[in-house]
């Protein structure tokens, strides 16, 4: 596999994802809340074996590839406890996506996971350009990039576990990340 490094921010360690993830994530992502803005990919209603099928038959094997980064989000007071995932994807919309359990939502650190996956994306990958679609209304989302300096380049309308919903592609280039990491955002 190509080596996935583990990462961490103030709070948190970003650890590549493995098959042993799916049961944790299981019992904590099938919640309305966190699936409605996920892209209509996502099952709904959530089978019982949706994160071992995820996990086994499309995100471990397209980091194999090398055309995707999946990580596991925890804290480090207790990296014992899954709480929430992300990852970064090749393509030309659509390169990042995340979720955090909802017990941890509303303290910045999907914030912080954003901004370690970010760095990996322009300095280690050398990506030129990060694309992120949203639902309109997803506004915790959409404050996540806004704080990164993204801005919408598109408005269309996408299908998301909760409908066809109007959403935005927010956009950042690697010179203006490069800019923003140097001036200590």
């Amino acid at each position: 596999m190509n080596a996935i490094p583990r990462l961490a921010t103030r709070r948190l360690e970003l650890r590549p994802l493995t098959l042993e993830d799916a049961g944790p994530v299981q019992v904590l992502f099938p919640n309305w809340a966190i699936v409605r803005y996920l892209a209509n990919v996502v099952p709904w209603p959530y089978p019982a074996d949706g994160a071992l099928s995820y996990y086994r038959d499309h995100a471990l094997p397209a980091m194999e590839r090398g055309e995707e980064w999946h990580w596991t989000l925890r804290l480090k007071t207790e990296p014992g406890q899954l709480i929430g995932c992300i990852c970064l994807m090749r393509g030309e919309n659509n390169n990042r996506g995340f979720w955090l359990g909802l017990p941890w939502q509303g303290q910045g650190l999907m914030t912080e996971a954003v901004e370690a996956v970010t760095d990996y994306w322009f300095f280690e990958l050398g990506f030129p350009v990060l694309r992120a679609p949203k639902a309109i209304e997803n506004t915790a989302s959409r404050r996540i990039s806004e704080k990164q300096g993204m801005r919408v380049v598109a408005l269309e309308e996408r299908d998301f576990v909760g409908g066809r919903l109007p959403s935005e592609i927010w956009e950042i280039r690697a010179e203006e990340w490069r800019a923003r990491r140097s001036a200590g955002r």
